[in-house]
């Protein structure tokens, strides 16, 4: 066994160990980060198969941006786990049926993979790139798409900040408009009152 072949291996454990570690996770929190570290142990195995673009689209797109939404809109939220918990058994069938079909369908994917010789694989040049391919490739053929995703992650971004925006009575929160308006009567009052005389008689 290579060097090559090992590190797959091993990215490849702690890849199906973190996914299950994400489902199977009480904490919210620790299965996000357990998904940060499936998503990394990811790109690992995109740069053992010198996808090196997609590679660090994954840390920078997922673990740098949406799972830092997604942790933040998880601590700000007050998820009541036991509620959430009650579904489990109910809905473990359907989960375990999509689960073996997917699986199902991957195993296929990678049999018929597999079967492709190398040297049925057209041979690239030396100053051949891949980022350079994908980009065009994006740019062009697959633009819609590309504009359509970067319009769902613009949205999870705004609904992420407009959660943080509600109102909570064990914290304070200022109005900036009503800061504004504030005259100078609403600060200050005077009271007037009589006056008092004083007592002079000896203690």
């Amino acid at each position: 066994m290579d060097a090559m072949t090992f590190l797959f291996y091993l990215f490849a454990a702690v890849t199906v160990f973190s996914a299950l570690r994400v489902i199977t996770a009480r904490n919210p929190v620790h299965s996000a980060l357990f998904l940060v570290l499936t998503f990394c142990s990811m790109a690992c195995i995109w740069m053992l198969l010198r996808a090196e673009f997609l590679a660090i689209t994954l840390v920078l797109v997922y673990v740098g941006a949406v799972m830092v939404l997604f942790l933040f809109v998880v601590m700000m939220l007050d998820v009541n786990l036991e509620q959430v918990r009650k579904g489990f058994w109910r809905n473990l069938p359907v989960a375990l049926f999509v689960g073996v079909v997917i699986v199902i369908e991957l195993a296929l994917v990678l049999m018929t993979s597999f079967r492709v010789r190398q040297s049925d694989v057209p041979a690239l040049p030396a100053d051949y790139s891949n980022t350079k391919a994908l980009g065009k490739l994006i740019y062009t053929e697959y633009a819609y798409a590309f504009e359509i995703a970067a319009v769902l992650l613009l949205v999870g971004m705004v609904a992420a900040i407009a959660l943080t925006l509600r109102r909570r009575k064990d914290t304070r929160y200022n109005d900036p408009s009503v800061a504004v308006r504030t005259r100078r009567e609403d600060r200050l009052r005077l009271v007037r009152m009589k006056a008092q005389p004083r007592d002079r008689s000896p203690q």
